[in-house]
């Protein structure tokens, strides 16, 4: 029986439709003689194989988006993971990613389980298919983590920024303007408060905060008045440093968020901000044990 003869056109054609290597290609191609349906069907299970076999390792690295649309006062602010720092800056990543976040904005998706079935008009294939795909490209767990989208209410001014693609934010302002909304946005990267006024503060986290300002206190060996004023100016600066509204406003310290707002005859509705790999753990590694473990697996 001949054997098939699998051309350089054929395997640049099958690279066009998948994004893999010139010799997976080839390889693919020449296990079922040449038919490029069946080679990029079988390339798409195979990539299909890989993501799940992927989808444990820890993913701590990725980028923040953020995409809005005037005319339906819509935005979307969304964390796309990976494993490393050089995918984060790979170009096909970042176009998933934005690609993702637009998709997320166009259908008015708030969370990821319907975004990742959602179909994207130009290629007809899901978001999640396109991740798998792109996961047997790229060789790393990739993960659309989260994603919140920000519905305006009436009168309101949005306010959004990204700082290096890691961390991003959308404020809410009723009152105020654009600029006011930006410089905002950028203090909230910057300072990361927890809640916009100190009163959203939950009374268990006061209580732990008390008790913790209380023992180092006591410790002092002071009066039991000074050890009360004590603790409650701490707790006081403990409320400032986690509210929006108390926090020394980065641009000009000498005044607080609060003051800042009160003389715009402006107010903050709502926040939300993504720092990229946020709360997961990333794993360490021991350099010594890494290279015991490779010399002894060599021996």
């Amino acid at each position: 029986m001949a054997t098939t003869i699998i051309t350089a056109a054929l395997v640049q054609a099958l690279r066009a439709r998948t994004g893999a290597g010139m010799m997976d290609c080839k390889r693919a191609l020449e296990s079922v003689a040449g038919d490029l349906d069946a080679a990029a069907e079988a390339m798409r299970k195979s990539g299909q194989i890989q993501a799940e076999k992927k989808s444990g390792r820890i993913a701590a690295e990725g980028l923040i988006i953020i995409k809005s649309n005037e005319s339906t006062g819509l935005a979307i602010i969304l964390e796309m993971n990976c494993e490393t720092d050089f995918v984060s800056r790979d170009t096909n990543f970042k176009q998933f990613a934005e690609k993702t976040a637009q998709c997320a904005l166009d259908h008015k998706i708030e969370s990821v389980a319907p975004l990742l079935t959602t179909t994207f008009a130009d290629s007809g294939e899901t978001v999640e298919k396109t991740r798998e795909a792109l996961v047997a490209k790229l060789g790393e767990n990739i993960q659309l983590r989260r994603l919140t989208l920000v519905h305006t209410q009436p009168g309101a001014t949005l306010g959004a920024y990204v700082h290096m693609g890691r961390i991003g934010v959308i404020v809410q302002l009723k009152g105020g303007d654009e600029q006011l909304a930006k410089d905002l946005a950028m203090h909230i990267i910057a300072s990361n408060p927890a809640v916009i006024s100190a009163k959203d503060i939950s009374e268990q986290i006061l209580a732990k905060e008390r008790e913790i300002i209380s023992a180092q206190a006591q410790a002092s060996g002071k009066p039991q008045a000074v050890i009360d004023k004590m603790v409650e100016g701490r707790l006081n600066k403990f409320c400032d440093e986690m509210s929006l509204l108390g926090q020394a406003f980065v641009k000009d310290p000498t005044v607080c968020v609060g003051q800042l707002l009160a003389s715009s005859g402006a107010e903050v509705i709502n926040f939300v901000r993504f720092a990229s790999g946020e709360g997961i753990e990333k794993p360490t590694e021991n350099f010594a044990e890494a290279v015991m473990a490779q010399v002894k697996s060599s021996e």
